[in-house]
């Protein structure tokens, strides 16, 4: 059985509702899971996917900022929200696969959004790198009691933890989401955890991955800076059935973008 499970920072759900259908459409993955939602839970656009074949919806949001939401072809079992650092503000959901995804069935979905941190790259002088550095550090102890089973985490986990996942290493070690801390911090989670990243495994460094390109560059697609802020782990018994990692660069040059690439996620159970 083959299963695809997609991210995607949309930097609004409902401003970009029309790009979400449109990926659905061209794409057609089995989950996709959405961040930075920007809506309320009763202002969700459900109604949107009506008839698409993804009225499996889960979602936590808050208004204007964060959110997230898995979209599936497949009931989902359950809906599970975690808050970090004390605030419950809409940065995690979880759900599983029921039976209907046949050998995928009871295969655990993780969907974050980490806190982008801010520009100052100094946990006294900026308050929100302090926060970023907290939430990674909640992140890394819920690793080490993470239920075992197979189980997929995806997310805009807003740091780039490679040399080659930056378009230049040594110009952006100061910049906030590629500077040692947050990227010691980003693998040492993972790593104790036992997450698999999956891009990473077929593609292995110096070849350049990237999710995001900033919205400040007037030809992003010409200067290529790129990053690669998005992310998708599996639990060590899917490493195997990992077949594909696809970064689906042509939507973000579509009509009013958002400033990350869905990627995709391909196994083979």
């Amino acid at each position: 059985m083959r299963l695809t499970v997609t991210t995607w920072n949309i930097n609004s759900v409902r401003l970009r509702i029309e790009s979400v259908l449109r990926f659905l459409r061209e794409v057609r993955p089995d989950v996709l899971c959405l961040q930075e939602t920007k809506c309320p839970d009763e202002l969700f656009p459900l109604k949107a996917f009506e008839g698409t074949g993804y009225e499996n919806v889960v979602y936590a949001g808050q208004k204007g900022y964060n959110g997230v939401a898995i979209l599936s072809r497949f009931p989902l079992l359950t809906r599970e929200v975690m808050s970090f650092c004390g605030k419950p503000d809409a940065r995690h959901i979880c759900a599983a696969l029921g039976p209907e995804a046949g050998q995928a069935a009871g295969l655990v979905l993780h969907d974050f959004y980490v806190p982008a941190g801010g520009d100052v790259p100094h946990r006294e002088l900026n308050p929100k790198f302090a926060h970023k550095l907290d939430f990674l550090a909640e992140l890394r102890a819920w690793g080490g009691r993470r239920v075992a089973g197979p189980a997929i985490l995806v997310g805009d986990l807003n740091v780039a933890p490679l040399e080659h996942d930056v378009w230049s290493h040594k110009q952006l070690l100061d910049v906030v989401s590629h500077t040692p801390v947050e990227t010691e911090a980003l693998e040492t989670l993972r790593g104790e955890a036992g997450w698999i990243d999956a891009a990473r495994l077929l593609t292995p460094e110096p070849e350049k991955i990237y999710t995001w390109w900033s919205y400040r560059s007037p030809d992003w697609a010409a200067a290529n800076k790129g990053r690669r802020l998005d992310h998708v782990w599996v639990s060590p018994d899917l490493a195997g059935t990992v077949r594909k990692v696809e970064v689906f660069r042509a939507a973000r040059g579509w009509d009013k973008p958002s400033d990350h690439a869905p990627v995709t996620l391909t196994l083979e159970l």
